[in-house]
């Protein structure tokens, strides 16, 4: 087995102990919750927050700029066209904008507003200069980007250049040399001088903040105030909560309470189009869905349009209101989303191929960014490859497909390493990309084939130095230390209320020593295996495509009743009526003697 550092980080005692008496919540939980900063003063705000955590959209630049010149061009009938993004936070960032436009026309003078969500293959993520020049002779005046634009320096000066007014509105960090792009407003909370609270909204969220910002302009009534605030924004949060978790944004503070919020709404979906998806997602559609089920049953079939085909299907289908329409359009998604896993799976074929050569003779992976390359991946599946092999080798990865002109990548990198740092150094040391940009954790980029060995040596360097062995030993971060006594249905309930998880506030992993086998390990369909720990309790380990199976993992541990393990798990309940019961869902096990790799740090601050 992979011998994986445990790693306990003590908790604030005091905090625990009053979040306990305030809460009369279980100790572990108390200790959790101590751990992310919940004091007993904020712990309502945690555990159930409310639309007064939402930060006013005049707090972000250009807001203001942005809103007047929207509402003149609805006034004197301009046309307007939103440029998107195919992924699930373009698309739904587009739905949520034209709505707001749609919404604040005059009766009787409906908003000549159209969008435009590029093709992923043909034209590539961005602005282009053609389609901006296709709108301004179609009679466009004011083109408002989403979820894009904030280095489209070029689309900017073509867009004056063209007579068009251009507004950007993004979440994606800025150029730290160039800054931002000359438009009539830049709305990015990243971008600087933006005294905006919340740096890490998404695009969607910051649609949606523009879109707010526009219906509350309108509400000059009582009426149009309580319709706003009580029918408006909560169908809005219902998109924003999908998007924020399909971006993998940090689930803290705003972002937390607008997926709650959200959530919670997606228990009656009445829009015709996400009832039908979350029909053919399998998703009840009277209970809220979990930040998990929205990461993956819903966000991988709308994603499914813009890697696979045109992601303008993702818009009609939010926008419909024919269930009809809505109906096919789903099953479509669902379908595209088939496609997307079968050339995902002969990928990972290939890739595994890849990763053996890199290996050395003690199986350890490169101390480096990995770069992996093969002309038959498809464009559309490549940042789901690389967070693959990122989860197979612990290292940072960009994945690539290329001709014999042009190569297309995405990356995706491991905590403690600046992913985009990385490729904009490269890009320093000799211009090699054509185009690039992203996030600390995720890229996307092109460049000319024959440049790709330039690459791979840049990020070899920029890895040599801050690639560093306490960002590659492997390390199981705990957040509570259990007894077995303490694993109870109550426990299971509260760890539910710290709830959405994501990025920043990730479901609890626990830890629970010296649990007694009641029987042997069953191994289940050769891959998983079962481990009775007494009446109606067990331990269970799921194996991942790609990483060894548990049943291989726990063989050299001779497992037999009667012998006791450490876990490190996640609580969950199998609802079977005759086998159900409480289950841990392994991270990762030794047998109770082994304590040697047990980290106990102090609790921050």
């Amino acid at each position: 087995m992979q011998k994986t550092r445990w790693v306990v980080h003590d908790s604030d005692l005091d905090r625990a102990a009053r979040l306990a008496s305030a809460l009369a919540c279980p100790t572990a939980i108390a200790a959790i919750l101590a751990k992310r900063n919940v004091t007993p003063e904020s712990a309502a705000a945690f555990l159930d927050p409310t639309p007064a955590q939402l930060h006013s959209p005049a707090l972000l630049r250009g807001m203001r700029e942005a809103v007047q010149r929207i509402r003149q061009a609805v006034a004197g009938g301009d046309k307007i066209l939103i440029y998107g993004d195919y992924d699930v936070d373009g698309t739904i960032a587009t739905v949520l904008l034209k709505t707001a436009i749609e919404r604040i026309a005059p009766p009787g003078r409906p908003a000549q507003v159209s969008y435009h969500v590029p093709h992923r293959l043909r034209e590539g993520y961005g602005m282009q200069n053609g389609r901006l020049g296709e709108a301004a002779a179609d009679n466009v005046r004011l083109v408002i980007s989403v979820d894009t634009g904030i280095r489209a320096f070029e689309a900017a000066r073509e867009a004056r250049a063209l007579g068009l007014d251009l507004i950007v509105t993004d979440h994606h960090l800025p150029d730290e040399v160039e800054g931002v792009p000359d438009a009539l407003a830049v709305i990015n909370p990243a971008q600087p001088e933006c005294d905006y609270p919340n740096k890490h909204l998404c695009g969607a969220a910051v649609a949606f903040k523009l879109a707010y910002a526009l219906l509350e302009a309108h509400a000059t009534t009582p009426e149009r105030q309580q319709r706003l605030k009580d029918i408006l924004v909560p169908s809005f949060l219902k998109l924003v909560a999908i998007a924020t978790v399909a971006d993998c944004v940090e689930l803290t503070g705003e972002n937390r309470a607008m997926v709650w919020l959200g959530l919670r709404e997606l228990a009656n979906p009445v829009q015709a189009g996400l009832r039908a998806l979350m029909q053919v997602a399998k998703l009840p559609l009277n209970q809220p869905p979990t930040a998990a089920e929205v990461g993956f049953r819903l966000a991988p079939r709308i994603n499914a349009a813009g890697r696979m085909d045109v992601a303008s299907t993702v818009v009609e289908l939010f926008l419909t209101r024919d269930p009809a329409a809505a109906e096919a359009l789903a099953h479509q998604l669902d379908e595209l989303n088939q496609d997307r896993r079968a050339q995902e799976a002969a990928a990972l074929e290939a890739i595994e191929l890849q990763l053996l050569t890199l290996r050395s003779e003690d199986g350890a992976y490169p101390a480096e960014c990995i770069v992996l390359d093969h002309p038959e991946w498809h464009r559309g599946v490549l940042g789901i490859l690389a967070s693959r092999v990122v989860e197979r080798t612990q290292r940072p990865a960009l994945v690539l497909t290329s001709d014999t002109e042009h190569a297309h990548g995405s990356g995706r990198s491991i905590p403690g390493f600046h992913l985009l740092e990385a490729i904009t150094s490269a890009h320093a040391e000799g211009g090699i990309f054509t185009r690039f940009g992203g996030h600390a954790h995720a890229v996307g980029f092109s460049l000319p084939s024959d440049r790709l060995q330039e690459l791979r040596d840049s990020l070899q360097r920029h890895s040599a130095v801050h690639l560093t062995k306490e960002l590659l030993h492997p390390e199981l971060h705990i957040d509570a230390e259990v007894k077995v006594e303490d694993l109870t249905p109550t426990l299971l309930q509260w760890l539910a209320r710290l709830a959405p998880f994501g990025h920043g506030n990730e479901e609890p992993v626990l830890l629970a020593r010296s649990l007694a086998l009641s029987a042997a390990p069953r191994i289940i369909r050769e891959r998983h295996i079962c481990l009775p720990l007494g009446d109606r309790l067990c331990a269970v380990g799921w194996s991942r495509t790609g990483h060894v199976a548990w049943p291989e993992r726990i063989q050299p541990l001779h497992l037999s009743a009667g012998s006791r393990i450490d876990c490190v798990f996640r609580l969950r309940e199998n609802k079977h009526p005759q086998y159900g019961g409480l289950e841990l869902e392994l991270f990762d096990l030794r047998p109770t003697a082994d304590g040697k790799r047990t980290v106990h740090l102090p609790a921050a601050g």
